[in-house]
Order: C-alpha cells, then structure tokens, then sequence
C-alpha cells in the first residue's frame, strides 16, 4: 500500500485525522458489532454521561512497519484487558477482548497508509476509548455506551528524542488510596494537567508524584512509570495499588530480566531513595522509555548520575532491546506481536 505523503522523520506528538475509525454501541444490553466509518465527529446529547460525570476510559498503543514491511501492534491483548478493568470499575460495560482486538485489526488495516515507514521513528499511535453518550441528569452510571478508535501518527512524546529530561516532585496527589489511579480513566488525566502547566512553565518536563498517604513513595508521572537502576544494575520499578500498571513497564521488567540478564526488583520506592539511583526514566507507550537526567524536589536539585547529555547504559540497553522487539530486529517472546493481516 502506498503511503501517505507526510514528513515522516519530523512529526510531532499531536493529532492529524486519519481515514478511518471504528465504532461500536452498547443500546438494550449489548454491544452491536461495530464498524468501520469515515467520520470524524462525534453527536451527543448535551447531558450525555460522560459530559456531565466524566465516565469515560481510554487505552493507547501504537502500530508499527517492521523491518521486513509487516504492519505489526504492540501487545494489544494487554491493553484489551486493562480496559477490561478500566471499564468495570466506572460502571462501564466492558466490551470483550475479542471484539477489542478485531476493531484494532480493522482500523489499522483500513489506515494502513497512515502506519509511518520503517526507520522514521515514527509510529501510528491508537487510541481506543469507550464512554457514556445517552443523557444523565441524577449522579448514575449511563444506559448506553459508545466504543471507538481512532488513529493518528505521531513522531516521538518528548521532542528531541530520547534526551534526559527534568522533573520535579509535585504537590498534587494524582491518586488516592483505593481510588482509580490504577485504571486508565479521562478523570485521572484532567486532575494533572494544572500540575503539568505549572512544571512546564517552571522548565520541567514532567512531574513526579508521590503516594497521596505519606507522599514518602515514588508512583508515577501524569501518564508514564517510573524505571530505576541502582550501582550494581538493578532495575527497580515501583510498586503499589495506585499505580497505573503499565505495558511498557511490564514489558521492560522481562525483557531486563529474560534478555538482558539483569536483577530485577518491582518494590515500594521511597524518595529518599532518589539519590542512591545510577540511572532514571519513564516508561510509557507514548514514550517508550525516556531517561531523567534531573529530579527537582523543592528547589533541592537531584542529578542522576547518568547525566544530562544521554541514556545510561542500561536504559540504552533496555529502549534498544524493546525497540527492536517491535520492530522486527530482535525475535520478541510468543504472543508480544499483533500482526495486521
């Protein structure tokens, strides 16, 4: 298939519409078994359930050429599941892995033209996303429900590339003990964008939250995890209840471990850690992984060892061996890849 004709090399992280989404709707107790439409906009009521009380969840995956010209997902079983969960805990009709699955398979073929060439560094990210469209007045779940996915490619999250970037501790909470930080719903992402306003406007990149109980305990960014390596190669991810759980993490802590041969520890991480840490990053499908050279907690500046200038030799190993998993160069784990067929 031919392919659009775009500067690959020089996309940026933003959304450029794309031929094709895929849809489905949730009316009298079921899910119809959706399909492919052109357009783009969305009609609702003004009182629709995710207008009014935010009941929406979402997932993001990219699709990618591979080396050898295969158009090929990331582990899209992972995300099925997740949204699974998402859609369970804010009373939202799950719709069924399979179906999840097929709609990803129809959409990127349909938008094949649209998946960035192999060696651009550019990829077709996914977002699939379901949410409550008839109208709700009283504080209920809605009756009926929309699922689609759209497609749009994007070059890398953090511009420039994979170079060091500075964060900073937050003040905010992104979550609450057993509240939803483990689900990926729209609400958790709008309470953090005042947060991420204010460290951009301070010269950050990102922030870092701590656990909303003791803030003693490193969690996550507004949308990526957290990886760490200690002075004898241990890679240490976080832990706790409030915690995203992440594909790319998941998928990072095996290929350390099984690929790379490296000890490693998923644990509670506290922030007086921070200054014992060789190397840092976040993790996240937008991202990959992206190293931190720099953790401002308060004006008290924490610099990674790795420095400033480009990946610590872990996280290199680490960004390579994945990045070649997805596309193509390194022989990835059975069930890792979703060929579009």
């Amino acid at each position: 298939m031919e392919k659009k004709n775009l500067d690959w090399a020089n996309l940026g992280f933003g959304y450029m519409p794309t031929d094709y989404r895929y849809v489905a709707n949730y009316r009298d107790g079921k899910w119809d078994k959706g399909a492919l439409i052109t357009d783009d906009k969305i009609v609702m009521s003004e009182c629709a359930g995710v207008l009014q009380y935010a009941q929406t969840v979402f997932e993001g995956m990219k699709a990618y050429e591979t080396v050898d010209g295969r158009t090929v997902v990331f582990r899209p079983d992972l995300n099925a599941e997740r949204l699974v969960n998402s859609a369970k805990r804010l009373e939202i009709p799950p719709i069924s892995p399979e179906q999840f699955l097929d709609g990803v398979r129809q959409v990127v073929k349909a938008d094949e033209a649209w998946v960035p060439p192999y060696g651009t560094g550019a990829s077709l990210y996914i977002r699939p996303y379901m949410f409550g469209i008839s109208p709700v007045i009283g504080v209920k779940p809605a009756e009926d429900y929309q699922f689609r996915i759209l497609t749009t490619p994007v070059g890398p999250y953090f511009k420039g590339g994979a170079k060091p970037i500075k964060i900073t501790i937050s003040d905010y909470d992104r979550a609450a003990p057993h509240g939803t930080g483990n689900i990926k719903a729209g609400l958790n992402y709008a309470m953090s964008l005042e947060a991420i306003v204010e460290a951009h406007q301070n010269g950050f990149n990102e922030n870092m939250y701590l656990d909303s109980a003791t803030r003693t305990k490193v969690e996550e960014t507004g949308g990526a995890n957290f990886v760490f390596f200690t002075k004898d190669g241990t890679m240490v991810t976080p832990k706790s209840d409030t915690i995203l759980p992440s594909v790319t993490r998941r998928s990072l802590e095996y290929v350390a471990e099984k690929y790379l041969g490296m000890k490693v520890e998923e644990r509670v991480v506290y922030k007086e850690e921070l200054d014992d840490f060789v190397e840092a990053g976040v993790c996240g499908t937008a991202a990959v992984i992206c190293p931190i050279g720099l953790i401002n907690d308060h004006g008290r500046e924490i610099r990674i060892p790795s420095g400033m200038d480009e990946m610590g030799p872990n996280t290199k190993k680490l960004y390579d061996t994945l990045r070649g998993i997805q596309l193509g160069t390194i022989e990835a784990p059975e069930g890792w890849i979703f060929e579009i067929k």
